[in-house]
């Protein structure tokens, strides 16, 4: 059981990196839809015949006019964006997901996305679904085939390009230090991705000429069933969609139905569109359009009702809960996050104020956003946005178009509803549950939300974590010590507002130092990290790449960290001085189980072993096949991948046995099992027995720890014996100190 837990939460984690990672992906192309939308949206409103006649503008805005040009140059600019989108998501997905070199990345996914569709084309062809003249052949349905920079494909939209963009990346990654034959030399490394890259898109190519019509058909089933319940599917997108923001996955979620056919289809100019968004900017962009669709805008008209409104009653709510003492700093921090909600949408400074520390207010806050979004889609509100439901995007896309085409009006009263419930539920649950908001902390709490102050004074003076004035980036610093430091990052991304970094060992992640550089919060997933900054997030991502070019090589381990923060003892140390200061009572010896070479734990390739994460003990490299028990007891727990043992002896001690390191990939291969759960057994008696040729070739390590998992306050593990040892002979002792 305890083997299947650990399981489930490790394959949890693993796809919850994978998720991240991918939505991380997504918004180097998301990206550039506000520029689009903004094009567009300024171009095609002011070029609008209705309108210009109706202001009377015609010697101004009329056609002819210099005006008149520019802004239909600006409208052709930010709709060739909207109509490429699935060759900006192949080359966008493939740069956010590839690990390193990503500029190869992008060229093998534009490749492979052009290989794709024409290898597509291709199979129109030669079935009969597409005639030599460019038309649809007999019994092919109208909408199924598009053209896609020019080829006559398959109509996958965004999902296209989202396919190429995680395929390339994978074979990226795999690829890119390949080593070819010296006769094929010159093709080794990353120029091998844009060859594996296009042989594989032609088979792809092939096979969704086949798949992609039944998929399609899913895809169109799932946009009916989320428009076929109509109000209540609008609820539950909503709530859904706000619910995943503490975990960055948001991104996710909604792309389909703002980019698919999951968001619904409908024909706008002759043309059928697929998707909220794409359907919303290709009726901006005609003329003809009377009304805006809310069907395809409820994904995220109800956002402005909360973003605009709802939030800065909850932001006043938690100012006027603040102790009084706190809330001078508590306002500067709630005012600077209510107007960065109220411009730009980005509500997650606001919303990282009370989630960790009152989660009841975000569940709130997620009921009333959901309902927010249903309730925009009841009053036909049609208001678009290219990011986030700001002012910025209600004043181009909601009061720029008129109340005729979006109903924008009935957005103020319903947000000021939304401003008062927001207010008066959050200062009754604030002061009801005593809930710690900003400016209501304990006095005697070092934890705080830091201000824009705090963190420039320390930009400006602290240069105490290893930064050099005027050489080095202090603010990065501070990051990198509080990620564990420089060898502990793998990786740095950034969304919108989150810093999202893969570290080796989580458990060097100090949030408290985090915190102090000016993050809202900071949320844990596995070897996953996100550092909630802000819009700032851009600058400090680049900032923090730049200085991890330089920064010194190491580990900032509790111990050191203690002593760059002034402390000269860690607590382990001073658990040490006291046990040694006291008086040995009993001592218990392990021995080893192993035949090999034995060493202290710290000389372990694994850093988790090494900082002795999982418990104290020894390590032995085995030099015979054969695992024999220690000691006289009993084998809880042998793992399904036969590399590890729990065990424990008849004295009351704890052990686990680790063959090898990173073995548990090996799914069993390599280990041949002796005993079984709860199975007694003797000093000496076999328990594994190990292929020690394959485990040296396929583990990164054979070093094997042996661990005492469960040590007491006033237990001290003392190694007796380095070097050659054989299975029997004494490891290490447990000594046993006075309580």
């Amino acid at each position: 059981m305890r083997n299947f837990i650990r399981g489930g939460l490790q394959m949890k984690d693993k796809i919850f990196g994978v998720l991240q990672r991918i939505g991380r992906s997504f918004m180097l192309p998301i990206a550039i839809l506000p520029v689009a939308g903004l094009l567009l949206g300024v171009g095609s409103s002011f070029t609008n015949a209705t309108m210009i006649e109706t202001y009377h503008l015609q010697e101004i805005l009329g056609e002819g006019t210099i005006l008149n040009s520019l802004l239909t140059i600006m409208s052709k600019a930010g709709s060739i964006i909207f109509d490429n989108l699935p060759i900006i998501f192949a080359v966008g997905v493939a740069i956010g997901m590839a690990k390193k070199e990503k500029e190869v990345a992008a060229l093998a996914a534009m490749i492979s996305f052009f290989v794709m569709n024409a290898t597509m084309n291709a199979m129109l062809l030669i079935r009969g679904d597409l005639l030599a003249d460019g038309t649809l052949g007999a019994g092919v349905l109208e909408g199924t085939v598009t053209s896609v920079c020019g080829i006559q494909t398959l109509q996958m939209g965004v999902f296209g390009g989202i396919i190429v963009g995680l395929g390339v990346a994978a074979l990226h990654n795999k690829f890119y230090k390949i080593q070819l034959p010296n006769a094929l030399s010159f093709f080794s490394g990353s120029r091998f991705v844009p060859i594996i890259s296009t042989l594989t898109y032609v088979v792809v190519g092939i096979v969704l000429y086949f798949v992609w019509p039944t998929v399609q058909n899913g895809i169109y089933a799932l946009g009916g069933l989320v428009t076929g319940t109509g109000y209540i599917g609008t609820l539950i997108f909503g709530i859904i969609k706000r619910a995943l923001i503490p975990f960055g996955l948001h991104h996710v979620f909604y792309l389909p139905f703002w980019q698919t056919a999951v968001g619904g289809t409908m024909e706008v100019a002759g043309q059928l569109v697929q998707g909220g968004q794409n359907i919303f900017f290709a009726q901006l962009a005609d003329p003809s359009t009377v009304h805006f669709s809310a069907d395809a805008t409820r994904y995220f008209s109800g956002e402005f009702i909360f973003m605009i409104f709802g939030l800065p009653g909850a932001a006043l709510a938690m100012y006027q809960c603040a102790k009084p003492e706190k809330k001078k700093q508590a306002g500067g921090l709630l005012l600077s996050a209510a107007l960065a909600c109220m411009m730009t949408g980005i509500t997650e400074p606001l919303e990282f104020s009370f989630l960790f520390v009152a989660p009841i207010l975000f569940v709130v806050q997620v009921i009333l956003a959901g309902s927010a979004y249903m309730i925009a889609h009841m009053l036909n509100i049609a208001v678009g946005l290219t990011f986030s439901g700001g002012f910025i995007d209600l004043f181009l896309f909601g009061i720029l178009q008129g109340n005729a085409k979006t109903s924008w009006i009935r957005i103020i009263p319903v947000g000021i509803i939304y401003f008062f419930l927001y207010y008066f539920i959050f200062s009754f649950l604030i002061k009801k549950l005593d809930l710690k908001t900003p400016g209501r902390e304990d006095d005697d709490e070092e934890t705080k939300l830091y201000t824009k102050a705090d963190v420039n004074a320390r930009k400006a003076g602290n240069t105490e974590a290893g930064a050099t004035a005027g050489s080095e980036d202090s603010l990065s610093a501070e990051i990198t010590r509080g990620l564990g430091g420089s060898v502990n990052i793998e990786d740095v991304d950034c969304c919108a507002t989150r810093l999202r970094c893969t570290v080796s060992n989580p458990d060097l992640v100090n949030d408290g130092i985090l915190k102090a550089t000016g993050a809202s919060g900071v949320v844990h997933r596995g070897q996953g990290v996100q550092v909630i900054y802000g819009p700032s997030v851009t600058v400090i991502k680049a900032n923090l790449e730049d200085y991890l070019e330089h920064a010194p090589k190491e580990l900032y381990e509790p111990q050191k960290d203690a002593e760059s923060t002034g402390q000269n003892i860690s607590e382990d140390d001073k658990i040490e001085t006291k046990a040694e200061e006291k008086k040995i009572v009993d001592t218990i010896v392990i021995s080893s189980p192993i035949t090999g070479l034995a060493a202290d734990l710290s000389t372990t390739p694994d850093e988790a072993f090494a900082g002795r994460m999982m418990g104290d003990g020894a390590v032995v490299t085995p030099e015979d096949a054969i695992v024999r028990a220690p000691e006289d007891g009993e084998v809880c727990f042998v793992f399904d991948t036969k590399h590890a043992i729990g065990f424990m002896t008849e004295s009351g001690v704890s052990l686990l046995i680790h063959v090898g390191i990173d073995t548990v990939k090996l799914d069993g291969k390599g280990f041949e099992c002796f005993v079984e759960n709860g199975q007694a057994v003797r000093k000496g008696d076999p328990m594994l027995k190990l292929d020690l040729d394959y485990l040296r070739e396929n583990a990164p390590s054979v070093a094997s720890p042996v661990l005492c998992t469960e040590l007491e306050d006033n237990q001290k593990i003392r190694l007796l014996n380095e070097g050659e040892i054989k299975a029997g002979d004494e490891l290490f002792a447990i000594d046993i100190y006075e309580a």
